[in-house]
C-alpha cells in the first residue's frame, strides 16, 4: 500500500508539472471564458466545467495550474470513490491497490486529467453514482437511491453522455430479483425527481433559448455520413492508446466475464458494472462507423470498468479456478499497470522535457500551441493603428486570444454569436465607434461571412503559428473600421448561426421548420 500512495503522490506530481508548464489548449481556454460567465448553461456543454475551473483558479489565479487544478482534484476524488467501492466488495489488499493504480496507468486518467474537459468535471460524480448503488445493494438501505440521484444530476451538469448510465441503473433495479421490491418503493422515482432538479439549471437555460444545446449535441446522435472504417479504426486506436494496449483487452476481458456471471446469476452489482460500461462502448463502437468519436466521450466510463477488471480477478480466485487462470489474470493486471504507467511518463517526458516534434501538424498539443506568436502579432497591430478591440471569427481563436489578453483588450468572436447567449457585456464602450484589429486564421479572412460584416477592412500582414519548429497554422491581420458588431444579431441572421460539431453548419432556428443552412 505504501508503494501505492508514493506512486500516486509522483504521479500526481507529473499531473501538476503538466498543468503548469503547458499552454492551454483551445477548448480549454474556451472553457475558461466561460467560467467568467454567470449563465446558467452554455451551448456546448452544461456549466459544470466552468464551475470546477472557477474552483481552481479562485485558489490559484487565472494560470494555467488555476484553470486545470480541478482536474487534478477531480482524479484524487475518482481514485478514493474506487478504492472504496473495492474494499467493499473484496475486502483485498491488492485489489484496492490495483484499481487505484490503474488510472495512473490509462493515459486517459494519469496524464490527461490534468487537462480540463467536461468529462474531467463529470468522472469522479459518475463514479460516486456507482458507489451509491453499491452502498444500497450491500445495505439495503433505499435512502441510496437519493444519492445515486443527486450525484447523476451533477454528472450530467457536466457532461450530457453520463445518461449512457441509464441503461446499466435500469438493469440493476429491473434484472435481480429484487425489482419488485423497488420497483413498489418511492426511493427510485425519487431519485430521478432528485437528478431533474439538479440538472434543472442546463433545463432553464434551454427552455430559455430553444433547446439549443441538446439540438447542437443531437445532431451528433443522429447524423449518418455511411459506413467509414478510417472512423472506426479512430475509435479503436484511441481507447487502445488511450486506456492502454494491454489494460484495454484486459478490461474488456473481465467486462464480458462480469456481464456473463451477473445476468446469468442476476447479481446486482455484476449486472451494474459491466452494463456501465459495455452499453456506451458498444454504442459508440456501432457509431464510430459512420462519425468521428472525440477522444474524451468515453472518459465517463473506464474507471468503471477498472472496479470490474479487479473484482473479477477477485472472485475468480475465490470461485477456485485453475490456477493457471489466475496466474495469467494477476500477469496481465500487473504488466498491464507497469507498461501503462511507463507510457504515462514517457508522454510526459515528451511533452515537458523533450525538444523535438515527432508528429508534425497533427500532434494533438502541439497542433493548438503557439498563439503567443498570434497575440503578439496582434498587440503590436493595436499599437501601430491605436485599434481598441480584437475582433476573431472562430471560438478557438476568440478563447485563445481572450485568454492571453485576460481583459486588457475586448475580444469578440463576430459570428456564431448562438455560442454566447447571457455572456456578459465584453466592453462595448471600448469596441463602439473604434476601431479594432481582426485576428483570423487562413482563410477565414475570405469567408462568404464577410458580405455580413460592412465593415472597412485594411490588410496588416500575418503571422504564422509555430510549435517546435513546425507551423500548424497562418493568420491574418487586419484593422476593421466603419463598423460596431453586433451581440446579439437576429437568430436567423448569419452572424447567429454556429457551426454544429458534425461539420455542417445548423440554422439555430431549423427545430422552427427553417431546416439545414
Amino acid at each position: 500500500m505504501l508503494v501505492a500512495l508514493l506512486i500516486i503522490a509522483a504521479m500526481t506530481a507529473l499531473r501538476i508539472i503538466y498543468a503548469s508548464a503547458l499552454e492551454l489548449r483551445t477548448d480549454e481556454a474556451y472553457y475558461w471564458t466561460w467560467s467568467k460567465e454567470a449563465a446558467l448553461s452554455f451551448l456546448d456543454h452544461p456549466p459544470g466545467i466552468a464551475w470546477l475551473i472557477r474552483f481552481g483558479t479562485a485558489i490559484f489565479g487565472d494560470t494555467t495550474l488555476g484553470v486545470r487544478f480541478g482536474g487534478i482534484v477531480a482524479m484524487l476524488v475518482t481514485q478514493l470513490l474506487l478504492a472504496d467501492i473495492v474494499r467493499r466488495l473484496t475486502h483485498d489488499v491488492r485489489a484496492i491497490v490495483a484499481v487505484v493504480l490503474m488510472p495512473e496507468a490509462a493515459l486517459y486518467y494519469g496524464l490527461l486529467m490534468a487537462k480540463v474537459a467536461p468529462d474531467v468535471a463529470a468522472i469522479p460524480f459518475a463514479v460516486a453514482v456507482i458507489w451509491s448503488l453499491v452502498r444500497l445493494a450491500q445495505s439495503g438501505d433505499g435512502r441510496w437511491w437519493l444519492a445515486a440521484g443527486l450525484f447523476a444530476g451533477l454528472a450530467m451538469l457536466s457532461k450530457f453522455t453520463v445518461v449512457m448510465f441509464a441503461p446499466a441503473v435500469a438493469a440493476f433495479l429491473l434484472v435481480p430479483d429484487w425489482r419488485w421490491r423497488w420497483l413498489r418503493s418511492p426511493y427510485p422515482y425519487l431519485a430521478v425527481l432528485i437528478a431533474l432538479a439538479t440538472f434543472s439549471p442546463v433545463l432553464i437555460w434551454n427552455v430559455q433559448h430553444d433547446w439549443a444545446s441538446f439540438r447542437f449535441q443531437g445532431v451528433r446522435a443522429t447524423t449518418n455520413y455511411g459506413i467509414s472504417l478510417r472512423t472506426f479504426g479512430d475509435y479503436i486506436g484511441l481507447q487502445l492508446g488511450l486506456v492502454g494496449f494491454v489494460m484495454l483487452p484486459v478490461v474488456l476481458s473481465a467486462l464480458a466475464m462480469t456481464a456473463w456471471r451477473g445476468y446469468r446469476r442476476r447479481e446486482p452489482l455484476a449486472i451494474l458494472l459491466s452494463t456501465a460500461v459495455l452499453v456506451p462502448f458498444l454504442y459508440f463502437l456501432v457509431k464510430s462507423l459512420t462519425l468521428r468519436v472525440g477522444d474524451t466521450w468515453p472518459m465517463f466510463m473506464w474507471p468503471v470498468g477498472f472496479v470490474a477488471a479487479v473484482v473479477n480477478l477477485v472472485t475468480l480466485s475465490r470461485e477456485n479456478p485453475s490456477a493457471r487462470m489466475i496466474r495469467s489474470g494477476l500477469f496481465w493486471m500487473k504488466t498491464a499497470i507497469v507498461s501503462g504507467i511507463a507510457f504515462v511518463v514517457i508522454v510526459f517526458l515528451y511533452y515537458v522535457v523533450a525538444p523535438w516534434n515527432l508528429l508534425g501538424k497533427i500532434d494533438p498539443i502541439g497542433g493548438e500551441a503557439g498563439y503567443e506568436q498570434v497575440a503578439a502579432r496582434a498587440q503590436a497591430a493595436l499599437d501601430e493603428t491605436g485599434a481598441t478591440w480584437i475582433a476573431t471569427t472562430d471560438y478557438r481563436t476568440y478563447a485563445m486570444m481572450r485568454w492571453l489578453f485576460r481583459g486588457r483588450v475586448p475580444v469578440i468572436e463576430l459570428n456564431e454569436r448562438g455560442r454566447f447567449q447571457d455572456f456578459r457585456d465584453p466592453g462595448m464602450d471600448r469596441i463602439k465607434d473604434h476601431a479594432g484589429i481582426y485576428v483570423g486564421r487562413e482563410p477565414d479572412n475570405r469567408s462568404s461571412l464577410w458580405a455580413s460584416i460592412p465593415a472597412k477592412r485594411e490588410p496588416l500582414g500575418g503571422v504564422a503559428r509555430s510549435w517546435r519548429g513546425v507551423v500548424t497554422d497562418t493568420y491574418v491581420i487586419e484593422k476593421l473600421s466603419g463598423w460596431t458588431p453586433e451581440l446579439s444579431p437576429p437568430k436567423d441572421s448569419p452572424l447567429f448561426w454556429w457551426r454544429v460539431l458534425a461539420f455542417f453548419p445548423l440554422s439555430p432556428l431549423a427545430g422552427r421548420g427553417l431546416g439545414w443552412s
